[in-house]
């Protein structure tokens, strides 16, 4: 079965399923997530995605984030992805949402009303090789003058919601 997404209004109220990959190809708003682990140095835990990824390849990006399953809470959802990309869960809270729009060269465009987690983490994640290439620990203000300094090393999405939140996420470290 082809992975299906939550259509959303602009409240985030459900009007639909569809393939993950034709809201993609449409910019159709839908519902997602971004998970923001830290450890308790306060650094953030980056990914970089795996080679074989269909868009974005070997870019840097959030710790986690997917598309919640219908049917699935928000948290439910950032649990079970943290698990299935780094082989971990930890507890996640909700900090904010918010909508965004980002094309890709390829055609595609993320458009999602988005929900942003954090949760904290200690350990070493056991990552999977067809998601994740690799990973590493950054304070916030690293990573907000990495961007700055080497924008294409990071995903489009990030970089939006990282500009987005780094006022807010700083409030919870």
């Amino acid at each position: 079965m082809k992975e299906q997404v939550i259509l959303v209004d602009q409240q985030d109220n459900p009007i639909g399923l569809m393939e993950k990959i034709e809201a993609h190809e449409k910019a159709l708003l839908h519902r997602a997530f971004s998970v923001f682990v830290f450890n308790d140095k306060n650094e953030l835990m980056l990914q970089q995605r795996a080679a074989e990824k269909y868009h974005s390849p070997l870019l840097w990006t959030n710790t986690c984030c997917s598309h919640q399953r219908d049917g699935e809470s928000n948290i439910e959802a950032g649990k079970r992805r943290l698990q299935e990309e780094m082989g971990f869960s930890c507890e996640l809270e909700e900090v904010f949402s918010f909508i965004y729009k980002a094309p890709f060269d390829n055609g595609l465009t993320e458009h999602e009303y988005d929900h942003v987690m954090i949760g904290r983490f200690n350990d070493e994640p056991i990552v999977n090789p067809e998601e994740v290439a690799s990973y590493k620990w950054m304070p916030l203000e690293e990573v907000k003058n990495d961007i700055e300094n080497y924008p294409e090393e990071y995903t489009a999405w990030f970089k939006i919601i990282f500009k987005e939140s780094y006022d807010k996420i700083s409030k919870y470290i």
